[in-house]
Formats: C-alpha cells, sequence, structure tokens
C-alpha cells in the first residue's frame, strides 16, 4: 500500500527543505511588517497584531491561521531573527486582557530581508528563472 497511509503527518516535521538563510513567504512578511512597525514608532508587535497586518498587506480575508504564524514566530526567534518578551502584566490587567508577547526584528533578521528580496529580485530578472507569469 501508499506509504502515505501509515505515516502520521505532523506540521512539526515538515519534510521541506529550504537552502540555509533562505526564508518562507510567512517568515520574510513577519520580519518586513516588523520592521515596518518599528519605523512606525512601535517596536515591538504581537502575534495578533501582526495577523492582521499580514491580512491587511495582502488583502485577504481571513486572518493567518495562528497556529502557522506562532510557529513562524517561533522558527524567527530560535534563528536569531526576532526577541521576543512579556508585557508589563500591569498593563494587560488595566486593559482586563491576558499579557501579550511582544517580538522584535534583530539586526539579523534586517539583513536577513534584504538578502532575501535581493534574491527574489535577482531570480526575478534573469529569464526562465523567476515565478511563472499570471
Amino acid at each position: 500500500m501508499g506509504g502515505l497511509l501509515y505515516r502520521k503527518l505532523s506540521s512539526y516535521t515538515c519534510g521541506m527543505r529550504r537552502r540555509a538563510g533562505e526564508l518562507l513567504p510567512i517568515e520574510q512578511a513577519i520580519l518586513a511588517g516588523g520592521i515596518d512597525l518599528a519605523a512606525a514608532g512601535e517596536p515591538g508587535f504581537y502575534g495578533f497584531a501582526m495577523a492582521k497586518q499580514l491580512r491587511d498587506a495582502s488583502a485577504a480575508r481571513q486572518l493567518t491561521a495562528h497556529g502557522t504564524l506562532y510557529k513562524a514566530l517561533a522558527r524567527l526567534e530560535q534563528a536569531g531573527m526576532l526577541t521576543s518578551s512579556w508585557e508589563d502584566p500591569g498593563l494587560a490587567e488595566a486593559e482586563r486582557r491576558p499579557r501579550r508577547r511582544l517580538y522584535r526584528v534583530t539586526p539579523s533578521g534586517e539583513q536577513a530581508v534584504l538578502r532575501s528580496t535581493g534574491q527574489r529580485a535577482s531570480t526575478a530578472s534573469r529569464p526562465g528563472l523567476g515565478l511563472a507569469p499570471a
């Protein structure tokens, strides 16, 4: 029988391979969004705010799935492209809501976005190497 019938599928053990230093589209969008927020005067962002920003930036009707978003945030933090900390508990208590984990893009994350966007631009400019025309 087919091997797929007997294998456990899990988003935690994805068989997808990528080159070292290459960002997935969602990772690139998170880092770029974090950089944009910092430039607008908000140095830290929390997951739900980023999900809304990603939705707005892509003109999508739905938010990015929380499991997808938080796994990407964890990968970026583990790679040193983001740092995180819990917000002041008094602020959350005053607003009568749970505490938020705030993320910040590191200089390493900024460099990764620059490299990633540069790679995509150079690939798209060479015939036969970029995405197929729509």
